[in-house]
């Protein structure tokens, strides 16, 4: 073998290790951030006063939406630090916490309840565990759907907020099933994305706060799919 390709092969194993090490972590913000919600809503749901405070009137919404609002205007990776990225990424999972305290109450009151979460969140981490090793070893580019999964948001999203006021459980399960996909796809899309972003910015000190970024658009698809799951399961 040549010093040329002895150093390649070298260069090669070495960005292996590194983008590994790299992915670990992603999924690893990412797990402290679902736990973080799991804890925060059983805390909420243990304390009836408190739940009543938080989601026992119409700040249920502010709160539902809150996280929406961080993401949009209050988490700017070009912008922000290490540390006020960490803040904002808790911080939505700690409000996704709240509003899905509503979940650990009905799980208390109804012992049944409880095994549909649980199967939601088995069949939500698994399509998304899935959808993540696909986006990682597929040679196919994603890069060209990403203006179809920001114009599918929005509608699903403007569908979602219609249903709020219709109550139609049809609606719901027709915006459940186009979610599912949905964000099964923008998974893959988002985890190629982040193997290239790593192979871009390896050099330039900046790839913990891509870490951030990437973990809490892996958190929200991975929640989005839980909840959406979860949402079949009660329409039955």
């Amino acid at each position: 073998m040549s010093y040329n390709e002895a150093t390649q092969t070298r260069t090669e194993s070495q960005i292996d290790v590194g983008l590994r090490n790299y992915m670990n972590g992603i999924y690893a913000r990412m797990a402290a951030g679902v736990m973080l919600t799991a804890i925060v809503a059983m805390a909420v749901a243990m304390f009836p006063p408190l739940f009543k405070l938080l989601m026992g009137g119409p700040q249920a919404y502010i709160i539902a939406f809150a996280p929406l609002a961080i993401i949009w205007f209050g988490f700017r990776p070009d912008r922000m630090n290490v540390g006020q990225l960490q803040l904002a990424y808790f911080g939505v999972a700690a409000l996704y916490g709240v509003s899905f305290s509503t979940i650990a109450v009905m799980a208390s009151s109804q012992p049944g309840y409880i095994f549909d979460v649980a199967r939601a969140f088995f069949i939500a981490l698994g399509m998304f565990a899935g959808a993540s090793i696909y986006g990682y070893v597929s040679k196919k580019d994603f890069s060209g759907m990403k203006q179809f999964f920001v114009m599918a948001i929005w509608g699903v999203f403007a569908a979602s907020i219609l249903n709020i006021f219709f109550a139609s459980s049809m609606m719901s399960i027709v915006i459940s099933l186009v979610s599912i996909p949905l964000f099964a796809g923008i998974t893959v899309f988002e985890t190629q994305q982040l193997k290239q972003m790593y192979l871009a910015y390896r050099n330039q000190g900046s790839l913990e706060k891509v870490a951030w970024a990437g973990a809490l658009t892996l958190y929200i698809s991975f929640v989005a799919i839980f909840m959406h799951v979860l949402n079949l399961f009660n329409q039955r």
